[in-house]
């Protein structure tokens, strides 16, 4: 599926129809001299899960937010939702990519991942250098997620997990090390505050105008930035923070929907159940059936 947001015609691709991926919350693929995302070349767009590339050889040239890299040796890249993003030249990769959506993260037992700084990512950073001690770590990590990925059945998810975990904390601390001082834009700045913000209320604020009053900001300064910004109206972001801790709710809870409603500060349940499928498309209660089913 590619979406369009409503006044640019940049695409938003997501991972459930992504031709290198082909999956739904996660996905991992390997490269050995391959020719990568072809059909992205000279196309700009964002894409709405996260992309972690280890790169274990490769000099194509790519742009992350009007930002232009070569791809270099032994080097991890993150790629955040929302990001412009374009492939300038078809060159063969060796390394690893994967891939996993804000619901991947919101579905595990401890919601803890999404917190890590290389998942927040506050720099907006882009490259983070290994050392040979890291690159071995690396390595071994990403043949054991691997080793898991292709091997069904009931302790994969749990296995998968736990070995991401381990190594996005890793590289988390990785990251702080390397980018915890460096400066970025007062737009990308208030574009984080905002994120965290909205972390920190969306069960009892739900207008963009309330967080602005937080921000000292106008509505519309708020709405212009965060469009500029991530490619998406400044209510999308609350929007989607709604239905990420509902789907977690959802997977993880026996709770009524009404108690769902309450705790996500909605006035009744059947103005929360019209809110959910308008946002992913089904019913609550088809979620709740369709996810179980997904993770047994």
């Amino acid at each position: 599926m590619i979406l369009t947001s409503s006044d640019q015609s940049v695409p938003i691709y997501t991972l459930d129809r992504d031709p290198v991926f082909k999956g739904k919350l996660f996905s991992m693929v390997r490269f050995d001299g391959t020719l990568t995302h072809q059909s992205e070349l000279l196309a700009p767009h964002r894409k709405d899960y996260y992309m972690l590339v280890f790169a274990r050889r490769g000099d194509s040239r790519h742009w992350v937010d009007m930002t232009p890299y070569v791809t270099k040796d032994n080097t991890f890249y993150i790629f955040s939702p929302n990001q412009l993003t374009v492939k300038e030249e078809p060159k063969p990769m060796w390394g690893t990519a994967l891939a996993f959506t804000s619901e991947f993260l919101a579905l595990q037992e401890s919601t803890a991942l999404g917190n890590l700084p290389l998942i927040r990512n506050p720099q907006n950073a882009h490259e983070l250098r290994l050392s040979a001690d890291d690159v071995l770590f690396t390595e071994d990590i990403l043949a054991k997620i691997q080793a898991e990925y292709i091997r069904p059945g009931e302790w994969q998810q749990r296995l998968v997990t736990a070995y991401l975990t381990v190594l996005l904390t890793y590289l988390s601390r990785l990251y702080t090390e390397q980018f915890a001082n460096e400066p970025f834009s007062v737009d990308k700045l208030l574009l984080k505050k905002y994120q965290a913000l909205i972390d920190e209320h969306f069960r009892e604020l739900h207008q963009v105008s309330e967080y602005a009053s937080l921000l000292n900001v106008s509505a519309g300064y708020l709405s212009e930035v965060v469009k500029a910004q991530s490619g998406r109206p400044a209510i999308t972001h609350i929007h989607a923070r709604l239905v990420l801790e509902a789907r977690r709710m959802l997977f993880h809870t026996q709770h009524a929907l009404k108690e769902i409603a309450f705790e996500l500060g909605f006035s009744d349940a059947s103005y929360f159940s019209r809110f959910f499928k308008r946002e992913t498309d089904l019913s609550p209660a088809e979620y709740r059936a369709a996810t179980r089913e997904m993770y047994q």
